[in-house]
């Protein structure tokens, strides 16, 4: 039995980049040889053990043979005559095809470490294809290492799309792989690489055009570069696609395709609706200004109103510093202030406006 780090910890280990997990594989054993060893199994479709004591995974080597449509369309064989050669060769890309034994000596059976230096994905063998999440999962690469893609491994993605393999990929996984992606150092890489292969428009068909559009770009890379916060590079990425009703309706039909967490949508449809509005917010009264920051709760929900004024802050500056401010000020009025003064009932939201109308529009003096 001999065991070997395998897949991203060992890329990641010749970039310099510090990898949260670590991935081994097992050649030559069997799963009774590893559960007598105390480790415990943990894979359904294929044998994947945890370690006794570092809870880390263990595979056995294993081959893969597609034998259906999609990701989970394949057929596995792990047995004790797999060699690692033939476990690194059903991966998807030669930067990953990588393996280290327990010496410390690096096996590179596919040229990845040639690939590293050159900054080149390019994939391990024709069964690249075959699995339409490596689509996705290259242009995260793409984007997070900002990799060229081999011209062999660009015509394969675009004969992926054009079978219709990527359109077997589920919702979960793509995104899974989009939210990744977003805070990743050049996030537009993988909506440039998803728009070269042809997959975008089948993707996200809301989002095709935005590679025609410089500033859509050149927006989501600004917000990247002021914050990770995946909600608010969304809320960048979709939040100014179409006027505002249609923006809204894409935003809700992308949402539901792709079962996308309801803060994630709530801040983009928030984005749609009002950050126009506040691209010249000093010539806004003082009611339509209260108006905006009650449609967007921002007295009860300060910390997403702090994520909308980011999104705001890279459309128009500082505008969203203005909106700040004059939150502060309006939210110097306190509904207890109100009720002490004896209004009740509906008359207290009515006087809490009143009054914080009024102190908006002498800008707090």
């Amino acid at each position: 039995m001999k065991i070997y780090k395998v897949g991203g910890s060992v890329r990641d280990k010749y970039l310099g980049y510090p990898s949260k997990d670590q991935d081994w594989v097992v050649v030559g054993a069997t799963p009774q040889i590893l559960l007598q060893a105390g480790y415990i199994q943990v894979g359904k479709d294929f044998p994947v053990f945890l370690h006794p004591d570092t809870h880390e995974e263990y595979a056995l080597a294993r081959t893969e043979r597609k034998t259906g449509s999609g990701y989970t369309g394949f057929s596995v064989y792990a047995a004790p005559d797999v060699t690692l050669e033939e476990d690194l060769q059903r991966r998807d890309l030669t930067i990953n095809a990588m393996a280290i034994n327990e010496q410390g000596q690096l096996f590179d059976p596919f040229n990845g470490m040639a690939d590293l230096h050159n900054k080149i994905l390019r994939h391990v063998s024709p069964a690249f294809a075959e699995d339409p999440v490596r689509v996705l999962r290259i242009a995260r690469f793409a984007a997070r290492f900002d990799f060229n893609i081999a011209d062999e491994t660009l015509i394969l993605m675009k004969n992926m799309v054009t079978n219709g393999e990527v359109d077997t990929l589920v919702a979960e996984r793509v995104w899974q792989e989009t939210v990744k992606a977003l805070t990743t150092d050049k996030p537009a890489n993988f909506f440039k690489t998803l728009h070269t292969c042809g997959a975008l428009e089948r993707i996200f068909p809301e989002l095709n055009n935005i590679i025609d559009n410089s500033s859509a770009i050149s927006y989501l890379q600004q917000a990247r570069c002021q914050t990770d916060d995946s909600q608010v590079l969304f809320a960048v990425l979709i939040g100014n696609l179409d006027d505002i009703d249609q923006n809204i309706k894409s935003i809700k039909t992308l949402c539901k395709r792709y079962r996308i967490p309801s803060q994630y949508r709530e801040l983009a449809i928030l984005t749609a609706r009002y950050h126009k509005l506040c691209q010249n917010i000093m010539d806004l009264s003082a009611k339509k200004l209260l108006d905006i920051l009650q449609g967007i709760d921002a007295f009860r929900r300060t910390q997403r109103f702090e994520q909308f004024l980011l999104v705001c802050k890279i459309y128009h500056g500082k505008s969203a510093q203005e909106l700040y401010r004059l939150f502060k000020i309006a939210n110097r009025i306190k509904v207890a202030e109100v009720i002490e003064d004896g209004f009740q009932g509906k008359e207290i939201s009515k006087e809490l406006s009143r009054r914080r109308i009024d102190i908006i529009a002498n800008r707090g003096n």
